[in-house]
């Protein structure tokens, strides 16, 4: 049985608050066992709708589970989206306070950045490259709030896809001018290199999950925007981070971005 509006809402509540005072706590399945997806991404519209109201805008949305590299880490098998609000974003050679975040981990990621909306039902990979401005490389860095980072998908599909941080930076390019799927990286933490990867480890091509999301969203009536940028999800597993390291993406014809976490 779908929650009702008020348990959304209590929920929303108890969710945002565990993200805004970095505090771990049981996954909503606990208390809430019926919980499906449907409820989850209710949850995390609800969470959206709160941050909207305190005047955050919200800049574009990103996937998750996109790499079966990804699937294996957190047994799921299920893609999901959540959004990204403004305050998520960081500078690229910047830094990030550890202690406002609860666990976090870093993945390699691509960007997409449209220049006309996206629809769905039935958006495919040439519906996104027609609609993309341009590609960067991109860090995102994720963050569940709860408790050791165990989660099913109805919990983290509520807890907005362990959506907490994203860096864009290195070289904006036309898709057109990229092979996207062949396109390599490599993800260095402290110097030493921890991830290597290429675009088709998402989906098969990192366009095929903007296409997702914007099938996703056309379930609740809603489409990605002129403007949004769209992160495609982990093409590897994600690295822990810790106050004192430092993060650098290198991807191929990209260039590089970085962050470190004080």
């Amino acid at each position: 049985m779908p929650l009702d509006a008020a348990t959304i809402a209590e929920l929303g509540a108890y969710l945002e608050n565990a993200q805004l005072e970095a505090r771990a706590v049981p996954q909503i399945s606990i208390a809430h066992a019926s919980a499906d997806m449907d409820d989850g991404y209710a949850v995390q519209w609800e969470i959206r709708r709160r941050k909207v109201a305190r005047g955050a805008r919200i800049v574009g949305m990103k996937a998750g589970v996109t790499s079966r590299a990804k699937m294996r880490q957190v047994g799921i098998d299920t893609p999901s989206y959540g959004f990204l609000a403004d305050s998520y974003a960081a500078l690229d050679g910047g830094e990030i306070e550890a202690r406002s975040l609860i666990h976090p981990r870093v993945e390699p990621e691509f960007a997409f950045v449209l220049k006309r909306g996206v629809e769905g039902p039935g958006c495919h990979v040439g519906t996104v490259l027609a609609a993309t401005d341009f590609v960067m490389p991109a860090l995102e860095i994720i963050d569940s709030r709860y408790r050791d980072f165990k989660f099913d998908l109805a919990s983290v599909v509520a807890d907005n896809s362990s959506s907490a941080r994203f860096v864009l930076g290195g070289r904006c390019r036309a898709a057109d001018d990229l092979d996207l799927a062949s396109s390599g990286l490599v993800m260095e933490k402290n110097g030493e290199a921890v991830a290597f990867g290429a675009g088709a480890a998402v989906l098969g091509h990192p366009a095929a999950a903007v296409a997702l999301i914007a099938n996703l969203l056309a379930r609740r009536g809603e489409r990605l925007h002129a403007g949004d940028i769209v992160l495609t999800g982990g093409v590897t597993e994600a690295t822990p981070v810790k106050a004192g390291d430092h993060i650098r993406l290198r991807v191929q014809d990209l260039g590089s971005v970085s962050i470190r976490f004080v």
